[in-house]
């Protein structure tokens, strides 16, 4: 088998994927790892990887989106082809849009991306409408893949209730996300958490909060 070369990050709208994405790429930038990040999101225009272009370039990952991506001409126009970044140094992360609707963008690129070179990594929310229970998850992740024509290959445990997510918030959600694992064979591969906290839970992946907003004020 190849060596993973891309990470494609899929999962329920509003999970919090493509701010998943985001924190995978930076960590991988900020160890001085090639990254490119791919916006393959034809669905969703208002929360985007392509919101983060000014904050991934400074720390070095290169930002690939749809022509139109964050203009009001935002239509589903890929100009870009998967099959010659197979020569880039590092990784490519693709955040595809939510749902069985957004993977179905990942068909194109099925050639490459079934070359042994891939993982397909599903983000879940336990407190997201329509994926509340270990079996609308496992429902949901058999439609994005019969849409990709790919299998996932892991979980990330997002689960959180936006600015009022704490501790506890995260610890409730560690049963659901085995639960998960256990009736889909997929390892749980990280739980998302704040740092302040990440020594209480196991597999703990540190994530910061991403805003489209708050990071315009920042960098004003």
């Amino acid at each position: 088998m190849n060596a993973v070369k891309f990470i494609i990050i899929t999962g329920h709208y509003g999970c919090g994927k493509t701010n998943v994405a985001v924190n995978i790429a930076l960590k991988l930038a900020s160890e001085g790892v090639k990254v490119t990040v791919v916006d393959l999101d034809v669905v969703n225009p208002y929360f985007r990887t392509a919101d983060f272009k000014e904050l991934l370039e400074s720390l070095g990952a290169e930002l690939i989106a749809p022509m139109y991506a964050n203009s009001n001409l935002d239509i589903p126009a890929l100009d870009f082809d998967l099959l010659s970044m197979k020569e880039r140094e590092g990784y490519i992360i693709i955040d595809v849009g939510g749902d069985d609707e957004g993977a179905k963008a990942l068909g194109r690129f099925l050639p490459v991306l079934k070359d042994g070179n891939s993982v397909m990594l599903y983000v879940i929310n336990k407190y997201r409408y329509l994926t509340r229970t270990p079996g609308e998850a496992l429902e949901l992740m058999r439609e994005i893949e019969a849409a990709s024509g790919l299998k996932c290959t892991g979980i990330i445990n997002n689960s959180n209730l936006g600015s009022e997510t704490d501790r506890q918030t995260v610890i409730n959600s560690l049963p659901y996300a085995d639960t998960l694992s256990k009736i889909s064979g997929l390892p749980v591969t990280a739980n998302c958490c704040k740092e302040e906290y990440s020594d209480d839970i196991p597999n703990a992946f540190a994530v910061n909060v991403y805003v489209k907003k708050l990071w315009e004020e920042d960098i004003r």
